[in-house]
Protein backbone atom coordinates (compact mmCIF):
# COMPACT_ATOMS: atom_id res chain seq x y z
CA UNK A 1 0.00 0.00 0.00
CA UNK A 2 1.65 3.50 -1.03
CA UNK A 3 2.28 6.36 1.86
CA UNK A 4 -0.87 8.38 0.50
CA UNK A 5 -3.43 5.93 0.73
CA UNK A 6 -1.90 5.15 4.46
CA UNK A 7 -2.01 8.53 5.28
CA UNK A 8 -6.05 9.11 4.35
CA UNK A 9 -6.67 6.37 6.72
CA UNK A 10 -7.84 7.07 10.79
CA UNK A 11 -6.14 5.47 13.39
CA UNK A 12 -8.27 2.79 13.75
CA UNK A 13 -7.81 1.89 10.20
CA UNK A 14 -3.92 1.68 10.60
CA UNK A 15 -3.98 -0.08 13.67
CA UNK A 16 -5.96 -2.99 11.56
CA UNK A 17 -3.72 -2.75 8.68
CA UNK A 18 -0.36 -2.66 10.84
CA UNK A 19 -2.31 -6.27 12.12
CA UNK A 20 -3.17 -7.26 9.00
CA UNK A 21 0.77 -6.67 7.57
CA UNK A 22 1.60 -8.30 10.67
CA UNK A 23 -0.61 -11.78 9.85
CA UNK A 24 0.64 -11.65 6.33
CA UNK A 25 4.22 -11.57 7.40
CA UNK A 26 3.96 -14.36 9.62
CA UNK A 27 2.38 -16.46 7.35
CA UNK A 28 5.25 -15.62 4.76
CA UNK A 29 7.77 -16.56 7.57
CA UNK A 30 6.34 -20.60 8.23
CA UNK A 31 6.08 -20.65 4.13
CA UNK A 32 9.75 -20.06 4.48
CA UNK A 33 10.16 -22.32 6.95
CA UNK A 34 8.92 -25.40 5.23
CA UNK A 35 10.55 -23.81 1.61
CA UNK A 36 7.10 -23.35 0.24
CA UNK A 37 7.87 -19.70 -0.26
CA UNK A 38 9.49 -18.80 -4.09
CA UNK A 39 9.90 -15.35 -3.69
CA UNK A 40 11.87 -14.21 -0.53
CA UNK A 41 11.49 -10.23 -1.77
CA UNK A 42 8.14 -10.65 -0.35
CA UNK A 43 9.40 -10.84 2.72
CA UNK A 44 11.34 -7.76 3.18
CA UNK A 45 8.36 -5.71 1.25
CA UNK A 46 6.15 -6.60 3.90
CA UNK A 47 8.32 -5.83 6.61
CA UNK A 48 9.06 -2.73 5.15
CA UNK A 49 5.13 -2.00 4.66
CA UNK A 50 5.20 -2.78 8.77
CA UNK A 51 7.65 -0.39 9.22
CA UNK A 52 5.80 1.87 7.11
CA UNK A 53 2.37 1.86 8.95
CA UNK A 54 3.95 1.77 12.11
CA UNK A 55 5.45 5.04 11.57
CA UNK A 56 2.64 6.67 10.20
CA UNK A 57 0.54 5.33 12.86
CA UNK A 58 3.15 7.38 15.48
CA UNK A 59 3.38 10.49 13.34
CA UNK A 60 -0.98 10.41 14.06
CA UNK A 61 -0.94 9.56 17.50
CA UNK A 62 1.71 11.81 17.85
CA UNK A 63 -0.30 14.70 16.41
CA UNK A 64 -3.32 14.32 18.92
Amino acid sequence: MKTAELRQKDVAGLEAEVKALQKAHFNLRMQKATQQLSNLATLRSTRRAIARAKTILAEKQAAK
